[in-house]
């Protein structure tokens, strides 16, 4: 455990990419949806899920030399980085949660605008967003530190075929027409596929990171 936050310390010496960065673009985004008084609605919000899974790309592929070179293990460093991306879902979650309970209690900013409330998936009471939020960056935290994995053990060539393993498993299932199940999940039953999954990453990044080339 004490490996671990070390690393995680380590992370946060360049804080700026995990704390700040992701939330700039939809801190814009929001800002010109007021503007345009809600011309923008909550599709703002998709950037920051997507920022998530950059942070954990950079994070896993890019820092992992580093790391090794400061005396961290490939096991360490994996769990550690893991670990400092779950928390910052966490808290981020809870921003999530919090801003959309002022949006709704001033009626959108007092603008109309829903910005924070995802039809569907973020809409509900405050705790029910904050687990999605969690879960979902989580999730795509998690995925990011995969394919920066893959990218570090087997390069442009193995991220294309990791790449194309997944759409054809994707194509496969979608003809089997189960996806249309999923449908009928509602928010909080796509929260639990999405901790399943994160559960799947995390076991095929600790797999792949093993014999990672430095």
């Amino acid at each position: 455990m004490n490996s671990m936050i070390k690393v995680a310390r380590y992370h946060l010496a360049q804080p700026a990419m995990l704390l700040w960065v992701p939330w700039a673009p939809v801190a814009g985004t929001f800002a010109f949806s007021a503007i345009r008084q809600g011309a923008v609605s909550s599709g703002g919000l998709v950037i920051l899920f997507v920022m998530f899974f950059v942070a954990g790309w950079q994070r896993a592929g890019r820092w992992l030399p580093l790391g090794l070179a400061l005396g961290a293990t490939r096991r360490s460093f994996y769990a550690g980085t893991a670990l400092l991306g779950v928390s910052i879902a966490l808290v981020d979650g809870l921003v999530i949660a919090g801003l959309q309970s002022v949006e709704r209690a001033t009626g959108g900013w007092g603008l109309s605008i829903t910005f924070f409330r995802v039809p569907e998936m973020l809409n509900g009471p405050w705790y029910d967003t904050w687990l999605t939020s969690f879960v979902g960056l989580s999730a795509l935290f998690a995925y990011g530190m995969w394919f920066g994995i893959v990218n570090r053990r087997w390069g442009v060539l193995g991220l294309i075929a990791f790449i194309a393993a997944q759409f054809l498993a994707g194509l496969v299932y979608a003809l089997t027409g189960r996806p249309g199940n999923l449908t009928g999940l509602g928010a909080l039953g796509l929260t639990g596929v999405a901790a399943a999954l994160t559960v799947v990453f995390l076991a095929g990044g600790h797999a792949t990171i093993r014999r990672a080339a430095v």
